[in-house]
């Protein structure tokens, strides 16, 4: 083939490779925007806050998944794109993203059967919960494989679970149905998958999460949205 020398093979690798980088930030970005409204949507008129119910199961799954599509698959972006380039192209980045976002949707169903609308006490405990998590070893262990990639979507799922996980309770105490709260959690998610562990940035925010968790419980009605009207 006319051009198909050895010294022109690695400017055509390099444009692959660069094409299919792209391709897999707009689909992946792309994903996570649409989702965004989607969800934002569906989510119109349900918020409740700590009485909020699910409904069933059929239709908490069709809101749940895209709802984690748009929280987590931001932050996933540099593991996707990795993967574009290192094998697979946009076909491996695509079949990454859909077992990552299958690692969220079992996560899902343990949430249906877990969730139950709870009241103020609960909510701030569950809080406190979550803040001290982010200081357990466990939690750096599985923020940092998250942040290094996995080898399969699965692997990187479960290990994003590990890191998010104290961080989704949060909003499952406050309102999963709030938009608002979700975009909360979704930058603090997005922060800790892009930046590395740091002591200094990551203890004052635990703190802070067990803080607003005593205020939850202390004086709830500060809150706004945590409580339904009556």
């Amino acid at each position: 083939m006319a051009g198909d020398t050895p010294a022109a093979r690695p400017a055509r690798w390099s444009a692959t490779r660069t094409a299919a980088t792209a391709a897999a930030l707009t689909v992946t970005l792309g994903l996570a925007v649409g989702c965004w409204i989607f969800s934002a949507g569906q989510m119109r008129g349900m918020d409740m806050g700590v009485a909020t119910r699910l409904g069933s199961f059929a239709f908490f799954a069709a809101l749940w998944v895209p709802m984690m599509a748009a929280m987590m698959l931001p932050g996933a972006v540099p593991a996707v794109v990795r993967r574009a380039q290192v094998r697979g192209g946009l076909v491996g980045a695509l079949a990454f993203v859909l077992s990552y976002v299958t690692v969220w949707a079992v996560v899902g169903a343990a949430v249906y059967e877990l969730y139950r609308p709870h009241g103020s006490v609960a909510a701030g405990a569950l809080v406190i919960a979550a803040g001290v998590y982010e200081l357990t070893p466990l939690k750096r262990a599985c923020r940092r494989r998250c942040r290094e990639g996995g080898r399969s979507g699965v692997a990187f799922g479960v290990c994003c679970v590990g890191s998010s996980v104290g961080l989704m309770v949060v909003l499952l105490a406050l309102g999963l149905m709030s938009p608002s709260w979700m975009a909360v959690i979704t930058v603090l998610v997005l922060v800790q998958k892009l930046l590395p562990a740091r002591a200094a940035m990551d203890v004052p925010v635990a703190i802070a999460i067990v803080a607003f968790g005593l205020l939850i419980i202390i004086a709830p009605s500060s809150i706004p949205g945590l409580m339904p009207p009556m």
